[in-house]
């Protein structure tokens, strides 16, 4: 079985140092050569196509490999457009964060206070709890039942209420702030916080404070199941099937996004670059929970450590697609890669937060991300 980006870079120990960001331009260019072998490679392993952006300073390198459309034999354009899945957290945590610099939200204030009888045990569940995967809250993509209906019918268009209500059927993994554990769940309720708080739709909200102030053209929360402009077409590998098409309510403020590496980088760059939140919040949002060693998650944001550094951003994924975003804490090193396969090895939504491919190509990234990262 292949490995995810975020595992393979765990394995690695890889992360983006602050003294990288001194590296000069002429060496990034001459990395170009090198890194697109690289890259070739890990489409030669077994994957479409992928995409990748490095940036050292005011230097960017981007890079395209393989197909962005395989029934068109159309080749990957480094302007192609993704679903980014999980990357979209940081963008709704932002959002969070922007409305508690406003005074309109509060990290203390409790589920029950924004989204009244929505949520057992919402009195104890609070908006940091929520953001950081402490609230103990069971992922709606555990539930066989709902997941049975999701591949059924990936065209149906599902409420929020709807997801949290499967999610909250189920007991807690454990008591608010007790544990940590990864869930979707936790994002839904999220959105319709923003939603009650600012009377305006969770879409509205990202394009005024966000897609439109940073200039993301190419960056949308759709609610149609097919990708509007450029696209790369997404990928189920083992047997191969074209999944491009699906209803983003499955995911919503969980992980709905579409967007391109350029936009990404951007966004990570302005965020860490104190453009999109005050110090304090931005203090606040690096404030982490550490579940596993070298690996810490705080607002809406992971935190990787190793031999090479530290760095921040977010891995994501939905079917057919996976990225990462890696980050220098200023955001002035910054890799993102992108590639338009997914193998769900087992029915589990957990596999779209990862990158599965045939352990050829797990390999090729992990060198790809190497020499990205630690040469």
């Amino acid at each position: 079985m292949g490995r995810s980006i975020l595992v393979v870079l765990l394995a690695f120990g890889v992360a983006v140092g602050a003294s990288a960001v001194a590296a000069a331009p002429q060496r990034a260019a001459a990395r170009e050569p090198e890194l697109q072998r690289a890259l070739d490679r890990l489409v030669a392993a077994g994957v479409p196509g992928a995409v990748a952006l490095v940036r050292e300073g005011s230097h960017t390198i981007r890079l395209a490999s393989g197909s962005g459309n395989l029934k068109a034999k159309t080749p990957m354009r480094v302007g192609d457009r993704f679903r980014v899945g999980s990357v979209t957290k940081t963008f709704v945590a932002t959002v969070v964060l922007q409305l508690v610099g406003e005074g309109k939200l509060r990290l203390s204030d409790t589920v029950e206070r924004w989204l009244p009888g929505v949520v057992p045990n919402g009195g104890r569940i609070t908006v940091r709890s929520l953001l950081n995967h402490t609230s103990g809250l069971f992922d709606y993509g555990g539930d066989r039942k709902w997941l049975a209906a999701a591949y059924r019918d990936p065209m149906r268009d599902w409420t929020p209420r709807e997801i949290v209500a499967v999610a909250t059927a189920h007991k807690p993994h454990f008591a608010p702030g007790a544990g940590w554990s990864y869930s979707n769940t936790n994002y839904f309720v999220l959105g319709l916080i923003v939603e009650a708080a600012t009377k305006h739709a969770l879409a509205t909200e990202l394009r005024r404070r966000i897609l439109t102030p940073m200039q993301l053209r190419d960056t949308s929360f759709p609610t149609q199941p097919r990708i509007a402009g450029r696209y790369a077409h997404g990928y189920f590998l083992r047997p191969l099937q074209d999944v491009s098409d699906g209803s983003p309510s499955v995911v919503w403020a969980a992980g709905a996004l579409v967007s391109t590496a350029d936009d990404i980088a951007t966004f990570y760059r302005a965020l860490l670059g104190g453009r999109l939140l005050s110090h304090q919040l931005l203090r606040e949002m690096r404030t982490t929970v550490t579940p596993v060693p070298g690996f810490s998650y705080g607002l809406g944001l992971q935190k990787l450590r190793g031999p090479c550094g530290t760095f921040w951003g977010h891995s994501g994924g939905s079917p057919g697609y996976a990225v990462d975003a890696l980050n220098s804490q200023n955001g002035q090193r910054q890799v993102v890669v992108l590639v338009n396969a997914t193998d769900p090895l087992t029915p589990s939504l957990k596999n779209f937060r990862s990158f599965n491919a045939p352990e050829r190509a797990g390999r090729a990234l992990e060198r790809f991300v190497e020499t990205a990262y630690c040469r």
